[in-house]
Formats: structure tokens, sequence, C-alpha cells
């Protein structure tokens, strides 16, 4: 079973994302290969997270790129707008998925068995919040670990 954590009453999912990227990607240890991380978003929203990633902090660098380019097969931050892009039979990682939108995966016994851990990002926005549920219940009643972090509270 796949471990799938809500991190959910997030105010700006983009700029969260990469904070929650950075520290995934980061946490990688010495001598260990790289944490790899799939990105999950509607069009708009990943054209924006792409432009985010490239300034929102003065210090790090978060190396990324959408998943038809050329070098997706070598970046560790794949940005994609669909679950089941063919491309990402092309990508040899799949360690972790973080989903920035509001659908729910149609095959999810196939994305859980390609990512061993999934993040759903759930904004205070109602639909999103509501979708975010729906998503809950059905990873639930089909089994995975699931953990929520509620981001109100910190």
């Amino acid at each position: 079973m796949a471990r799938i954590d809500f991190h959910s009453n997030v105010s700006d999912k983009l700029e969260y994302a990469c904070r929650l990227t950075r520290k995934i990607w980061s946490a990688t240890q010495e001598g260990q290969p790289v944490r790899n991380i799939v990105i999950v978003a509607e069009g708009p929203d990943l054209k924006k997270l792409n432009e985010l990633m490239w300034t929102f902090s003065n210090t790090d660098f978060l190396p990324h790129c959408f998943i038809e380019d050329e070098a997706a097969a070598e970046t560790p931050i794949v940005l994609t707008d669909h679950f089941a892009s063919p491309a990402l039979n092309s990508i040899p990682h799949a360690d972790v998925m973080i989903h920035l939108g509001m659908r729910m995966p149609q095959d999810v016994p196939a994305l859980v068995a390609r990512f061993p851990r999934i993040v759903e990002v759930v904004t205070v926005n109602e639909a999103e919040r509501l979708a975010g549920r729906e998503r809950f219940k059905a990873y639930r009643d089909l089994g995975h670990e699931l953990h929520n972090f509620d981001q109100s509270k910190s």
C-alpha cells in the first residue's frame, strides 16, 4: 500500500509546493540516491509553478522541467498535467508524486504501484476542499495509509 499524505488548508498551493518540493528533495541523505518528484497540476498552475520554482528563493535551486522535455529522464523534479501521461513511461524515477489539482486519478491502483508516496495538497478554497475530501475518502476506501497535515495550525 502507498503512503498518502494530505496537506490541507494550504493558503497558496504553488508557494507551498515549492517549499514542500525543496524539503523532500533536499532530505536525501548523503550517499543515497536523490529523491525524485513528479508534480501533477492543471496547465495554468504548472506554468506558474515553473516560473515560481526559479524565483521563490534566492539561495535554493530546484532542478525541474516539464515531462515532455528531453531532459526529463535526468531531472529530479518533473512537472506534468496528467496522472497517466504516456511520457511518464520514459522517466525512470517515481519516488514521490505531489498532486496540486482537484481531479481524482482514474487508475489509482496503477498510480500507487508506481509512486510509493503520494502527497495531495488541498487549499482553503471550498471547491478544492470538497474535492480533497472526496479523494481522501476514495483512497481510504481502497485501504491506503493516510496522513493529514493541517496547515491552518502552523
